[in-house]
């Protein structure tokens, strides 16, 4: 009979098994870590969330909106007169001669606002209405040729003289500006308001006229619904006009990127004026003025200090408008100025 011996353990697979048995609990490790730095950043995520307060709604809704569009409609004067139209480089100019019709032509109005005629070569027309060069024309011709003439201009194409509508129109756009408007004739043009859009209207004008403001703020509410006539005011070729949406502040003067910001929650003076880029090194940061609507729906006009802990944390409201003053010397080198209607409020930085 044969003896039977012991057998041998298998070390190979002894070892094999053991580190078998290593990888999955390694990989089984890692899968938890794994599953808990996502979940981590998932509950913070939560916890944060439940931590902020929900943002208001200060949209008007669809029914008020609709209502200060058919108020917007039924105020409307879209009949004026195309002979007020300033003329401008770029414009197209259809010019008859009624005693002469060899001297009918058409002609653009060039670059440095001429135009170039028969007989008296060039004419500068630039800054006049369409009656007043037709005007200066009979009267050249008058001088050396015709005794009596009778010239008629008709503008083709309106290129200089256009309005910018920018935000909350139905119909934002650039549109030609072919007769003299106000302010509600132009948001008309824009199809009214859209359903987001906010309580304040900011014009910018094209062109510096000394004594008056670059930048006018409008409150809408005064000038639709309370129909306020001194808040629809006259909008000039070039100007530029931005409705914000609900729920927005603005800033402007000597910061880096004036305009208007939505309110995020709680905002304050201080984030108010981080968003709009920070102060510029030229500012007053004591002389800032806060435009602000009253309980009673007025406007009232508080003064800023920066220097005091208490100013920068005060919270910033729909509506409210910062603006901050500018040193003499840059306000006069830079001229900004803005005026907001109803308020008695404006600001000369020159």
């Amino acid at each position: 009979m044969r003896s039977s011996k012991p057998r041998r353990p298998n070390h190979a697979f002894f070892l094999h098994s053991l580190r078998a048995s290593l990888m999955h609990a390694c990989l089984w490790l890692i899968g938890v870590a794994l599953v808990s730095a996502c979940a981590s950043p998932q509950r913070a995520a939560v916890n944060r969330q439940a931590d902020e307060p929900p943002r208001v709604d200060y949209s008007l809704g669809e029914d008020e909106i609709s209502r200060m569009n058919e108020m917007i409609l039924s105020q409307v004067q879209m009949n004026g007169d195309p002979g007020d139209y300033l003329l401008g480089e770029g414009d197209l100019l259809r010019i008859s001669v009624f005693e002469a019709k060899e001297l009918d032509t058409t002609v653009r109005v060039s670059s440095r606002g001429w135009v170039t005629l028969p007989l008296i070569e060039t004419v500068d027309v630039k800054g006049l209405t369409a009656m007043e060069a037709e005007e200066k024309i009979e009267q050249m011709y008058q001088k050396r040729f015709i005794r009596n003439p009778h010239v008629s201009i008709f503008v083709e194409e309106h290129i200089s003289q256009r309005i910018t509508l920018v935000g909350q129109f139905k119909n934002p756009g650039t549109y030609d500006y072919s007769t003299k408007q106000r302010l509600l004739d132009t948001i008309a043009l824009g199809g009214g308001l859209s359903e987001k859009a906010g309580q304040m209207v900011q014009i910018r004008k094209s062109r510096h006229v000394q004594g008056q403001p670059d930048v006018v703020m409008v409150d809408l509410d005064q000038l639709i619904r309370k129909g306020n006539v001194q808040h629809n005011i006259e909008i000039n070729g070039g100007d530029v006009l931005f409705i914000p949406e609900a729920g927005v502040f603005f800033v402007d003067g000597a910061v880096r990127r004036p305009g208007a910001y939505p309110i995020k929650h709680r905002t304050v003076v201080q984030e108010a004026l981080v968003e709009a880029g920070g102060v510029e090194t030229w500012a007053v940061k004591d002389k800032i003025k806060l435009v602000r609507m009253a309980p009673n729906g007025s406007r009232e006009i508080i003064d800023l200090d920066l220097g005091r802990p208490d100013v920068k944390e005060m919270p910033i409201n729909d509506r409210d408008i910062l603006v901050v003053a500018e040193s003499g010397a840059a306000g006069f080198m830079k001229g900004f100025s803005v005026s907001i209607l109803g308020t008695g409020f404006s600001y000369y930085g020159r």
